[in-house]
């Protein structure tokens, strides 16, 4: 089945309107700059986030200047956010292309992220929209809060499903649900169905992280990192969680603390790897996505009335269980 096809039917036309805004907003004439914004504009992606705004926007009314603006704006603090992650993570790829700071230095790097945010808050400040203008400002913090929670995390010996949520709710999560809610703002939606928008957007981010964080666990030539990276970099996600707390395994413990210290060796990380592949973890973090694709489920039967709309939102749904990168 060719979700992105199925996703992209009603939007195609506004999809068109997006990327000729975004690709106009992320230009410059000359020099350094204009090299960079190039070097940027070449990892394109999917383009999930936009496509889920003018799909929420469909379903509420019609795609306006407004709701592109809006797609604009938040696609570009993304973009900022990605640039200056690179830097504080000394990542050296970005979807399998060289970072700007690899390419270029990390004076740069940060010197074009915060260029990407100005045209970020400027193209927010031409929808014109008091409530989106502050809902973007306010997830700009919460994804910079969601950062140091991570960072903090590391440091942190607990070993806890509950705090694995709170950051994903602040990083992957709060980009999908401010997209929801901000397709249906941008056509004037109401309190009521901006906040279940927000909530089916919710949970269609935290599916996407569940499943991110599952193929860390398997052969990464085809997303492009090799297997354990998050534990390479500090981070115990959901299926190792489950496997340590499930088992009370003090051995496996130790070694989970020194992921979060980063004194782990890759043959230490291997076994941690076998070790919650045997315990269950993919399982259980695959049983988790389905709780969250259930509750999805619920918002598209019983809030979305269009037949094309539906399908395409459906598969949508579907893509984030079942994509393989």
């Amino acid at each position: 089945m060719d979700y992105l096809e199925l996703i992209k039917g009603p939007i195609e036309a506004e999809l068109e309107q997006f990327i000729d805004l975004f690709n106009s907003s992320l230009s410059h004439q000359e020099g350094m700059l204009a090299q960079v914004l190039d070097h940027i504009r070449q990892r394109a992606g999917k383009r999930m986030r936009p496509m889920l705004i003018l799909l929420l926007a469909k379903c509420h009314g019609k795609v306006s200047p407004v709701t592109l603006h809006a797609a604009v704006g938040l696609e570009l603090l993304h973009t900022a956010s990605l640039v200056h992650d690179d830097v504080v993570d000394e990542s050296a790829q970005r979807r399998g292309q060289a970072s700007v700071n690899a390419t270029y230095d990390n004076k740069v790097a940060v010197l074009v992220g915060d260029f990407i945010l100005s045209t970020a808050l400027l193209n927010v400040a031409q929808t014109g929209n008091q409530r989106i203008v502050e809902y973007l400002a306010e997830l700009g913090r919460t994804l910079s809060n969601g950062e140091i929670l991570q960072l903090t995390n590391i440091q942190n010996q607990e070993i806890s499903e509950d705090v694995y949520y709170q950051v994903i709710k602040q990083k992957t999560a709060a980009l999908f649900e401010a997209c929801s809610g901000i397709g249906a703002l941008s056509t004037g939606g109401s309190e009521e169905e901006v906040a279940a928008a927000k909530q089916f957007g919710q949970n269609l981010g935290i599916i996407f992280q569940i499943r991110d964080d599952i193929f860390d666990y398997y052969d990464g030539a085809q997303i492009g990192k090799p297997t354990g990276n998050d534990m390479a970099e500090g981070k115990l996600t959901l299926p190792v969680i489950y496997a340590l707390n499930s088992t009370g395994n003090e051995e496996m413990m130790a070694l989970a603390r020194k992921v979060k210290n980063q004194t782990v060796s890759r043959e230490e990380i291997a076994r941690l790897v076998s070790f919650t592949k045997a315990n269950g973890g993919i399982e259980y973090a695959d049983r988790r996505m389905w709780d969250f694709h259930r509750q999805a489920q619920r918002y598209i039967d019983e809030r979305v009335g269009d037949e094309h709309l539906k399908q395409a939102l459906q598969a949508y749904l579907d893509f984030v269980i079942a994509r393989k990168n």
